[in-house]
């Protein structure tokens, strides 16, 4: 199945480098399976190495030693999806890590980066706005927050307070410290968010934003930095978000995600509760105090938020029916 490999030419400055990029990736996959996870005797006690040797996922892959690893070194480009396809087979990648491969292995020419610039239709501006009941979030490229509805500022904060830049996931995750205490698993939502990174890096490696996104979190969080050496891709479409939030405390909800039928990098992002449970009447009390349920109550010593604002939580256990 060896095929010629062209040779590549060197990433534009700013960008991130989709050969190295490649060889991490394909390092990294190999390394969590062991020749028995694929039907492969482990020959000898001590392997130099984790996880398959090149020569086994060569083998595998049905392929020569040497044409996959000048593959893994980014040696060349034009791979067949025929060759990309039996790799992903050997190395049992996920629809998303497949999708991830092709990517980094056959990335758009551009003469130059050029980005499009993200739009946000008019009509689904007026859709987020007609969505009373629950929170709904449009996310984009760099996991940037484009648009949000009322609840979804009492919920996760009222970002309209912040500069632009500042309206994207990874920075409000790694380098806000109220969103550990917001998210119950904060570690999961930070792998959920480097993933999806990881994702737009693969299908736009020549973004300057991006390059600088991740290389301010690389230099600013260590967490960051771990996560994103572990090459990991998801596209995210459903799951369970638990939250503290910091006047109603505890909410359960159902995160579903859609991608926008004429623009792929655009997802709207929802989130419910069960009907009649606790956390559907939290976001009952929320969606009606909208952006100012921050600011409910006077009297006791106000505790700073994420989201900017005063908070009296005697008062909002007194509309929640809580016990003091």
């Amino acid at each position: 199945m060896d095929e010629y490999l062209e040779p590549v030419h060197e990433p534009a400055a700013g960008a991130l480098d989709p050969r190295a990029e490649l060889s991490e990736f394909l390092r990294t996959r190999r390394a969590r399976l062991k020749p028995e996870d694929v039907g492969l005797r482990s020959f000898g006690r001590y392997r130099r190495v984790p996880g398959l040797r090149r020569e086994e996922l060569a083998q595998l892959a049905g392929m020569s030693v040497a044409y996959y690893t000048r593959l893994e070194q980014g040696s060349g480009r034009h791979v067949s999806a025929e060759v990309l396809d039996a790799i992903a087979c050997a190395l049992r990648l996920s629809d998303a890590e497949h999708a991830h491969l092709r990517h980094l292995a056959k990335p758009k020419q551009q003469k130059k980066p050029a980005v499009r610039a993200q739009q946000v239709r008019g009509t689904l501006r007026t859709l987020l706005d007609t969505m009373d009941g629950f929170p709904a979030i449009l996310v984009g490229r760099r996991s940037d927050i484009l648009a949000w509805n009322r609840i979804a500022a009492a919920v996760f904060g009222d970002w309209a307070e912040l500069p632009t830049q500042e309206q994207n996931w990874a920075r409000l995750v790694f380098l806000r410290p109220e969103y550990r205490d917001l998210f119950v698993d904060w570690e999961h939502k930070a792998k959920d968010v480097v993933s999806q990174l990881r994702m737009d890096a693969g299908s736009h490696p020549e973004d300057p934003r991006l390059s600088a996104l991740v290389g301010e979190l690389s230099v600013k969080s260590e967490q960051f930095r771990r996560l994103w050496a572990t090459h990991d891709v998801k596209d995210k479409c459903h799951g369970i978000q638990r939250l503290h939030h910091p006047l109603v405390g505890q909410l359960d909800l159902r995160l579903e995600s859609f991608h926008q039928a004429d623009d792929h990098e655009q997802m709207l992002v929802t989130y419910h509760a069960e009907p009649n449970s606790p956390s559907a009447e939290a976001l009952r009390l929320l969606a009606s105090w909208g952006t100012d349920a921050t600011r409910a109550g006077a009297g006791m010593p106000p505790a700073r938020t994420a989201w900017g604002a005063s908070l009296d939580l005697t008062r909002a256990d007194e509309l929640l029916g809580k016990d003091n």
